[in-house]
């Protein structure tokens, strides 16, 4: 049977899961057209870019919750 996760993990696993929608609901932050990158305006390609670190902060938080006896 699996160990209790500590708190100190679902604190680590909850900042990690948290991060991408903070970022993504500050929408003045990046509400606008430059930097553009490629032709790409800045909003759509900072948007893009979150795409790829939140599936990597969840990845990240997935692997410490599932190597530190989370269901």
């Amino acid at each position: 049977m699996p160990e209790k996760v500590s708190n100190k993990i679902k604190v680590i696993s909850g900042i990690m899961t948290a991060i991408p929608f903070i970022a993504l609901i500050l929408i003045p932050t990046y509400n606008r057209v430059q930097p553009e990158l490629g032709g790409t305006p800045f909003f759509y390609w900072y948007q893009i870019v979150w795409l790829f670190l939140s599936a990597g902060l969840f990845l990240g938080a997935g692997l410490i919750w599932h190597k530190y006896g989370g269901d």
